[in-house]
């Protein structure tokens, strides 16, 4: 391979739309392995974990959608690269009230609250979200950890990476 190949090669990998899909495989990952631990571990997603993905599925897509369009303009970039953060900022958001709701003490957590269906079918989606904020039992729950971390601080770690990353990106070519 010559100079000029490798270089290209090098180039293109430090690329912003490089960068744009690996976001994307990034969050498709979490996705997926959290999908893992629900089906195949039979560790079942509280109301609180079930924000936390929806958030990874828009930040993945906006980071696909800045991959595959790769705009030429500078302002686009900044564009996809400020959406990307408010998606990923948003799940931390979340994730740091879900981990919150897990130190909390059992004896002042929230009880139990219904199911998501139940939440969506009888307040709509505004009044659910509030509910679900607000937080409940189950969310207080750490079923899985690793390197003792539970689930809610590891997103707490990737949302803001990924925010960071497409902040990059956006001022990257």
């Amino acid at each position: 391979m010559s100079k000029s190949n490798a270089s290209n090669a090098l180039s293109w990998w430090t690329s912003r739309r490089a960068g744009n899909l690996l976001g994307f495989l990034a969050c498709a990952g979490m996705l997926a392995f959290g999908y893992f631990l629900q089906y195949v571990k039979g560790l079942e997603p509280c109301p609180l974990c079930m924000i936390q993905r929806a958030f990874f599925v828009l930040t993945g897509i906006l980071f696909l959608i800045a991959g595959l369009h790769r705009p030429r303009a500078r302002w686009a970039g900044i564009g996809y690269g400020v959406l990307i953060a408010l998606s990923a900022l948003s799940g931390a958001a979340v994730a740091a009230r879900h981990v919150w709701i897990q130190h909390t003490p059992e004896s002042l957590r929230p009880a139990c609250g219904p199911g998501l269906d139940f939440l969506l079918n009888t307040f709509g989606p505004i009044e659910s979200l509030r509910r679900i904020l607000h937080g409940s039992g189950e969310c207080g729950v750490v079923d899985w950890t690793f390197l003792t971390l539970s689930i809610p601080e590891w997103t707490l770690i990737w949302f803001p990476i990924f925010a960071l990353w497409a902040m990059y990106l956006s001022f990257r070519d």
